[in-house]
């Protein structure tokens, strides 16, 4: 629309007291009024030709049909919203805490059996150790780890 506001309506209005005159000026109006009200209906007949056209044409089908098959309830849509709407509102808590302790539990049960196993081979070692030392003098002196002390003079 125009975006004519009051001031320049009443300029429009002196200036047309001045040019047509005051016996004249409600003769222009009711003739000015006309005319809007003809454009106004030409304009609503234009548009509903334009509706009725486009009737024709199937695009109400068309726009129906397209609206249909965006529906997210009837595409399925609904459950993926809810399911997205549950993890928006989800807080981690309780749950993720308690899931945090059982693995923290069962990692230190994982590294106690394993060093009970680490224990029991070195145990089966050294008794086997032992147990061929007792057969070979000479087992004993390879495997005692110990050190010998070093001195100047050597005993035969």
């Amino acid at each position: 629309m125009l975006d004519i506001g009051w001031s320049e309506l009443l300029l429009i209005g002196i200036v047309a007291l001045i040019v047509v005159g005051p016996k004249d000026l409600p003769i222009l109006f009711r003739k000015a009024g006309q005319f809007m009200g003809k454009a106004r209906g030409m304009a609503r007949e234009f548009s509903r030709a334009m509706e009725q056209a486009a009737d024709e044409a199937g695009v109400k089908d068309v726009t129906t049909s397209l609206k249909a098959a965006t529906d997210p309830k009837k595409m399925g849509l609904d459950k993926l919203n809810e399911a997205t709407e549950s993890f928006r509102k989800w807080q981690p808590g309780s749950e993720t805490a308690k899931l945090a302790e059982d693995r923290a539990e069962a990692a230190r049960k994982i590294h106690e059996a394993t060093a009970q196993h680490a224990l029991k081979k070195k145990a089966e070692a050294e008794a086997a150790a032992a147990k061929s030392a007792g057969d070979d003098p000479g087992a004993i002196a390879a495997a005692d780890p110990a050190p010998k002390p070093a001195s100047g003079d050597s005993t035969t």
